[in-house]
């Protein structure tokens, strides 16, 4: 990523037409594999009601609004509601207008209820009449044991299977992790947040911040607050970055195509673009690059080294698992919010530098359609889906713009 800086930073302002066409493939079958992402990891997020409309209410709310504090805010929120939802806290309030609703749909029910009591009486006295045809039928077939045997069978087999499967289960012993202990976890986890107060309130106190701190304290509230990773960073980093006026959102485009076509975690952009940010000062590129790794990657590894040492004691209460599943259906929601982003500025023509919607022209969406079938249902690659996405590319520009 340090390289493709290098040279992103040597191109002039304009590139060829085939190049922007190219380009624009490559983020069109993006957004697809982005999309096929996205509802993968909602099959797995939702398990309940409440979760589905955390991923929906997050991913609509993350498209209406953009700020630097508001992702962070939605994915704790959305912890917050399925810990009510899980203690039940709001069932008491409404308790009351559910009973009453009930009572009322009871004593609508009480007239059609006769009515079926009556029908039933009718059929009854028919089925014990002698004559009626009803009775010789099941007399006739109560002197034939049907499905005895079979039914025997059935259950001798489902304990004989419930038995072996009982026999094989090995349950695992209790992992208990020595040099990680709960105290430790708790000392590293208060550092941790030592010193992201201390970075946060040092760059707001601060009248005119260096490009240096400004960017490795926006990069760490990033790794910080990204929860779920993959495509959440992407739109999270152009906000933190190209909005910001540190990089230029074609250089964002243009490194975002390249990026997909190779393997790696999508954090490893955050590299290109601290080497391209604080090229505009006078450090060099080296140190940008630096301060974006250590910046997207510090904290997410510091974290989960504490939360190792807390395993221990935390894994059995109830309000983490909750709060975590919450959080879990908000980082979803974000991906959602992440496709539509990406979708608004994957067409890039070079006249305007922010980028277009895909849906301005039917090719751009067919290829993020194509995309998301061919990972879906056909077992295609990301790299290889997004390699074809430019080459569809350039055969856009020969039947169109040649």
């Amino acid at each position: 990523m340090y390289g493709l800086s290098l040279g992103v930073s040597r191109i002039g302002d304009t590139l060829p037409a085939p190049v922007y066409a190219l380009l624009s493939g490559l983020n069109a079958a993006t957004v697809g594999i982005i999309a096929l992402a996205a509802v993968q990891l909602a099959e797995k997020a939702i398990t309940d009601r409440i979760t589905r409309i955390l991923v929906f209410v997050a991913g609509v709310a993350g498209m209406l609004y953009t700020a630097l504090w508001y992702y962070p805010v939605l994915m704790v929120g959305a912890g917050a509601v399925t810990v009510v939802w899980d203690y039940r806290w709001l069932h008491r309030l409404f308790r009351p207008f559910w009973r009453q609703c009930q009572h009322a749909g009871e004593t609508e029910e009480q007239p059609a209820a006769a009515d079926s009591s009556r029908v039933e009486q009718v059929t009854t006295v028919n089925e014990h009449d002698v004559e009626t045809p009803i009775h010789l039928r099941r007399t006739a077939a109560s002197n034939q044991p049907l499905f005895t045997s079979s039914t025997q069978d059935i259950q001798q087999s489902s304990s004989n299977s419930t038995s072996v499967r009982e026999c094989n289960r090995i349950v695992p012993p209790n992992i208990h992790f020595n040099l990680l202990t709960w105290k430790v976890g708790i000392y590293i986890i208060s550092a941790f947040l030592a010193t992201f107060l201390a970075i946060m309130l040092l760059r707001a106190l601060i009248k005119s911040p260096p490009l240096s701190l400004s960017l490795f304290a926006n990069l760490y509230l990033a790794g910080t607050i990204i929860f779920g990773g993959g495509p959440v960073v992407i739109p999270l980093l152009r906000e933190y970055i190209v909005a910001e006026g540190w990089v230029s959102p074609r250089d964002f485009l243009l490194g975002l195509a390249i990026i997909q076509s190779f393997p790696g975690p999508n954090f490893n952009f955050a590299v290109y673009l601290g080497s391209l940010a604080i090229a505009k000062s006078s450090l060099p590129s080296f140190a940008g690059a630096l301060l974006g790794f250590l910046g997207i990657f510090t904290p997410g590894l510091v974290i989960f080294t504490g939360i190792m040492g807390l395993l221990s004691v935390l894994r059995s209460r109830r309000w983490l698992l909750s709060l975590l599943r919450g959080l879990n259906a908000g980082a979803v929601g974000l991906v959602f919010t992440a496709v539509y982003k990406l979708w608004q500025i994957g067409y890039v023509n070079g006249v305007t530098g922010n980028g277009n919607p895909l849906g301005g022209d039917p090719w751009w969406v067919a290829v993020t359609a194509g995309s998301f079938v061919g990972g879906k249902w056909f077992g295609v690659s990301a790299p290889l889906a997004i390699l074809c996405g430019g080459v569809l590319g350039l055969i856009w520009y020969g039947v169109v713009k040649a």
